[in-house]
């Protein structure tokens, strides 16, 4: 689910970007225990995709595709969206 998103922008070469917030929240069984998962996670994405998700409301629940990397401050991890659609 997208939770955040900020305004779109360009990159020095001129390549649309935005910045998002992304939460994921499911049920897994550990153990055999249920156990509730809740994760929310930096991404960004590029070219016709940002553009696309700048315009996207909050709360939309989407299926995301893509690659994790540090981020540049090499503080956590950046999620790439390479792909999407909605659920």
């Amino acid at each position: 689910m997208v939770v955040q998103v900020q305004s779109l922008r360009y990159t020095p070469a001129g390549i649309p970007a935005v910045n998002l917030v992304l939460e994921h929240e499911s049920q897994v069984v550990e153990m055999d225990t249920p156990r509730r998962v809740k994760l929310q996670l930096r991404a960004v994405a590029f070219g016709a995709q940002a553009e696309i998700l700048s315009r996207q409301g909050l709360d939309a629940v989407c299926e995301f595709h893509g690659f994790m990397t540090n981020a540049r401050n090499g503080k956590g991890v950046v999620f790439h969206i390479q792909d999407f659609s909605k659920t």
